[in-house]
């Protein structure tokens, strides 16, 4: 499988970039550059935007059944391409295959089979008294999108974009740039009038920013950190275009005393270190009530110890390397610090064994977390859970909420009415209660500094069109 890629995808076909920058690609298993994608600039997005702002007129205009019939040809040339799908983000993230291959190649094709049916009802009309309620698309659409999920994270936004009428301009990760690529094989191959979408390559303070602050475009979708999306807000409030943010998250897994608790530990332990805690919606505090709380730190010990670390490929491998180095260090100077303000290590740790190549960190569960600290607080962004005792319901919704992030969260009780009473009084965008599984038709967003806006199913769609009164 060839990776590396000289071009970007500008009105409808593959063109040079304006300048010479190339970026590194690299596999972090073993550490070494597999490929090389071009260092867009300012010129380049503007081409970009130009294209799109030039297809808009056309693609707004176009029938449902049309928007939805690219969609569908999308959807079909993707599965073709799934199996590529996986072993280029096993490769470029580090995801181990069997995951890679049902989560971060198979949930964004469910997204998008969901907007092939969303695109072809088109938005509804509705009368208000004397008025016809009608909704339309915002315009141009820009989206910038993070490095954990490359595809999903991308087909989150480009789908409900399309499916509403709006042309595109990605801007992916540069870290996890090539499965951007497959796409855009597969949006060449469906068929997209030209300019509807554009892929450019770069670097967030160059492209990103660029991007974001283009007079063309009308919309920035955006997926990162809740500091970039600040930035972001800024750039696009100077010309009062939209944003939609999805951000970070510090999502909180209440297992009230009435739980199962060796089932709620397991699957809270795999939550958290899910695509090796690199996800925005981990459930990295785990609260448990006082009387259980012991039992609780040795399940989750015994369930830390069954993620083997090592090479994606390998099918025995449940958890993969960190994203780069310098996220490697950052976890585990999150690791160091959460011990030295007073947590107890219950597995792994700074001297657990890791592979000798790779940006790996052993998984690690630390016990008796100050609510109030840095671990408890800050978004780690790798395979590190903090547990936390808890004294009722009451304060379980206490510590829960006491965070600046609201984006998921988890609820275990043996009473269904206890846990709906408990996932009501958490402020945060999503619960699942029990071990509910994922509903990529639900809408999906945060409270606080988690974001603004939702993404998936009829509300993710939602997010792109105006909605204008007709008095007649």
């Amino acid at each position: 499988m060839d990776l590396a890629r000289t071009d970007f995808y500008l009105d409808g076909r593959w063109a040079a970039a304006s300048g010479s920058g190339t970026l590194p690609v690299h596999n972090p298993a073993t550490e070494e550059v597999i490929a090389t994608v071009p260092a867009g600039t300012e010129d380049d997005v503007g081409r970009a935007v130009d294209a799109a702002r030039a297809a808009f007129a056309g693609w707004a205009a176009a029938a449902p059944a049309d928007r939805a019939a690219c969609l569908g040809r999308l959807h079909a040339a993707l599965t073709a391409r799934a199996d590529d799908i996986a072993r280029t983000i096993a490769c470029e993230l580090g995801t181990p295959l069997k995951v890679a291959t049902r989560v971060q190649a198979g949930l964004p094709l469910t997204v998008l089979g969901g907007y092939v049916e969303l695109a072809a009802r088109g938005p509804a009309e509705q009368t208000v008294g004397h008025s016809l309620v009608v909704r339309e698309p915002v315009g141009v659409v820009g989206a910038i999108t993070p490095w954990n999920y490359p595809l999903h994270q991308v087909v989150a936004k480009l789908a409900p974009a399309l499916a509403a009428g709006c042309p595109v301009v990605l801007k992916p990760s540069e870290l996890t740039p090539l499965v951007a690529y497959l796409l855009f094989d597969a949006i060449d191959e469906a068929g997209f009038p030209p300019g509807v979408v554009n892929l450019v390559t770069g670097t967030g303070p160059v492209t990103g920013e660029a991007l974001a602050a283009h007079p063309g475009v009308d919309m920035v979708s955006f997926t990162g950190s809740t500091a970039t999306g600040r930035r972001i807000s800024h750039l696009a409030a100077d010309r009062i275009a939209r944003v939609a943010l999805e951000l970070g998250g510090k999502s909180a897994n209440v297992i009230l005393d009435d739980a199962d608790l060796a089932t709620a530990v397991k699957v809270g332990v795999g939550n958290a270190f899910l695509n090796s805690g690199q996800t925005c919606t981990a459930w990295t505090r785990m609260l448990v009530h006082r009387t259980r709380y012991e039992e609780a730190l040795t399940l989750a010990a015994q369930a830390a110890a069954g993620y083997r670390l090592g090479d994606p490929f390998d099918p025995a491998t449940r958890l993969g390397p960190l994203v780069s180095a310098a996220q490697r260090q950052r976890v585990r100077d999150h690791i160091d610090r959460g011990l030295a303000d007073g947590g107890r290590l219950v597995a792994g740790g700074p001297d657990a064994p890791v592979p000798d190549r790779g940006f790996f960190v052993a998984p690690t569960v630390i016990g008796d977390v100050d609510p109030d600290s840095a671990l408890a607080q800050e978004e780690v962004f790798g395979p590190v859970l903090a547990v936390i005792p808890v004294d009722d319901d009451a304060h379980a919704v206490e510590v829960a909420n006491n965070s600046r992030y609201g984006l998921a969260g988890a609820v275990w009780s043996g009473d269904e009415q206890r846990a709906l009473r408990v996932a009501r009084a958490l402020r945060t965008g999503a619960v699942d209660i029990n071990g509910a599984p994922f509903n990529p038709l639900a809408p999906f967003g945060g409270y606080k500094q988690s974001g603004l806006g939702r993404e998936l199913g009829g509300y993710g769609l939602d997010e792109f069109l105006q909605t204008k009164a007709i008095q007649r």
